[in-house]
């Protein structure tokens, strides 16, 4: 069904049975419900701390086992925030913490696998694009700054493609 016989459609229904649809729909499908909850109840900074602790945990767990260093957990977040239509400053905000989250491992572990620092520096490039995309680069631009930084002096092997970003960034 195209979207607009999807329109015609919700056109000739009376209020009643629409009301309907849209109960059935809240209560069958779980993203749904979220997509409600948040609109109606939109605690962003509730959030964005949930995302931030999960970030960490996956870089230092709390219960002393290794540490899991999905990057897929912050993708999975941003994804979320980007559906929901969080405010842009604070998914740029999560976005930037997971690098810095793994740049403080990598201070801490030196991690040999290339798919690592591969997935960061798409990471990277994908956040100086939003950020520039957004108008937000003013503020964030000492943290982007930062991020390049650290590569260099933990000398990751790919802190030269890191340099053409943030060159192109600035």
């Amino acid at each position: 069904m195209s979207k607009r016989d999807l329109k015609k459609y919700l056109a000739t229904l009376p209020k009643e049975e629409l009301e309907e649809q849209l109960m059935s729909l809240y209560n069958k499908f779980t993203d749904v419900k979220t997509y409600y909850n948040f609109i109606f109840n939109p605690k962003e900074d509730k959030l964005e701390q949930e995302a931030k602790q999960k970030i960490l945990h996956e870089y230092f767990p709390l219960k002393g086992k290794r540490a899991k260093l999905r990057r897929s957990t912050a993708q999975k977040y941003i994804k979320h925030f980007l559906t929901l239509g969080v405010d842009a400053y604070i998914t740029a905000d999560v976005m930037l913490y997971n690098i810095e989250t793994a740049q403080r491992y990598t201070a801490k572990r030196e991690i040999r696998t290339a798919t690592f620092y591969k997935s960061m520096y798409n990471h990277y490039k994908q956040t100086v694009d939003y950020i520039t995309a957004n108008g937000m680069a003013a503020d964030f631009k000492d943290r982007i700054a930062k991020v390049y930084l650290e590569t260099e002096r933990q000398q990751w092997e790919n802190f030269k493609e890191f340099e053409r970003i943030y060159d192109n960034f600035e």
